[in-house]
């Protein structure tokens, strides 16, 4: 007899997700910055089925709680926080410095002095000096990088302040309190508006919903284990079915419910057939750096006036070999130094 497949917290898909999101934002940033197009309703929203972003943030809550609970101290937790997000922007950064020398930019004035530290500690902006360069923006991805930080801080103080007994409710009540900040932030103009951005206050309602969904362990629910197929149809149904035809909703509204549905979806797809992720591309996970130099690669492009040369594989060849290239030279290496959580302890 065929023994069911069981559910394993370890064995799942998300390095395909996370690969399938990072190429989502390198083709979003294609049509925004290379071939600036127009598109209707409805493309749009294919463009947008799978947003990177946001699905980075819903896996990296779902991931870092986990880790965060099973450390034996918050120097663990950060050691690995930090030997997963540095090596690689140091790396990134490196090869950015060398070549916008190459491309004209001289970086030996105060604000380089200023801003290369910043940069290196997870600061991200973009100087004066730089302004000019490619599309006005240095690196147009490296923004989450200041987000994610910011959620690795601030994750251990909302479990300090869990009251006994309720820590579902409280990350619950949380998600409520911050997703009512977001609505603010998209709905009003905030002195230092941009500023507030870069801050977690508009976004950690994603994080916070893998939070929850680890916490309550999920992905062994009859509903969510293998039935991925079931999740797709649904959100395939919302998006060009009822948000279009059946019932108009406000923007927002459509938006939370959208990012509600699709923080279901990737938990889903994460343990529909899992292992599929490493049947398919082994232990390796070039996410990161797809998603760390393809915007890089864009705005040299851009600089040297070669957007009219270059199409979407191009893009997506030269940022998948910078990626694998800082996989395996950069990332990994200080991948082997992380200790271990989840896998001694399931």
């Amino acid at each position: 007899m065929k023994v069911a497949q069981q559910a394993e917290f370890k064995v799942n898909n998300f390095d395909l997700l996370r690969l399938m999101a990072a190429t989502q934002v390198v083709f979003d940033h294609f049509y925004e910055h290379i071939r600036p197009t127009t598109f209707s309703f409805y493309l749009n929203e294919t463009r947008y089925l799978f947003p990177g972003v946001p699905v980075f943030f819903m896996i990296s809550g779902y991931l870092i709680s986990a880790s965060l609970e099973r450390s034996h101290n918050l120097g663990i937790y950060f050691k690995n926080r930090a030997l997963r997000i540095f090596p690689g922007l140091w790396g990134c950064l490196f090869l950015t410095v060398i070549v916008f020398s190459i491309t004209g930019v001289n970086f030996l004035n105060l604000q380089a002095f200023k801003w290369l530290p910043a940069q290196m500690v997870g600061i991200i902006y973009t100087p004066g000096f730089l302004s000019n360069y490619g599309f006005g923006s240095y690196n147009g991805a490296l923004w989450s990088i200041t987000v994610e930080l910011q959620f690795y801080v601030v994750l251990p103080i909302l479990y300090m302040l869990i009251p006994k007994k309720s820590a579902i409710y409280w990350f619950l009540g949380l998600i409520v309190v911050f997703a009512i900040a977001f609505y603010f932030f998209r709905t009003h103009n905030f002195p230092h508006q941009n500023a507030i951005g870069f801050t977690f206050v508009p976004h950690i309602y994603l994080f916070l919903v893998g939070v929850v969904f680890q916490k309550l362990q999920i992905y062994k629910s009859k509903f969510i284990f293998n039935k991925a197929h079931y999740w797709v149809a649904a959100y395939l149904l919302y998006i060009y079915g009822v948000s279009g035809f059946l019932l108009p909703v406000s923007p927002l509204t459509y938006t939370f419910i959208k990012n509600g549905l699709l923080g279901f979806i990737i938990i889903s797809i994460a343990y529909t057939l899992p292992g599929i992720a490493k049947k398919i591309l082994g232990t390796n996970d070039i996410s990161y750096g797809i998603y760390i130099y393809h915007g890089l690669i864009m705005t040299v492009i851009v600089q040297l006036k070669l957007a009219g040369s270059v199409n979407l594989f191009m893009i997506l060849v030269a940022t998948y070999a910078a990626a694998t290239l800082s996989w395996l030279f950069i990332e990994r290496p200080f991948i082997k130094r992380k200790e271990k959580t989840i896998k001694e302890v399931l």
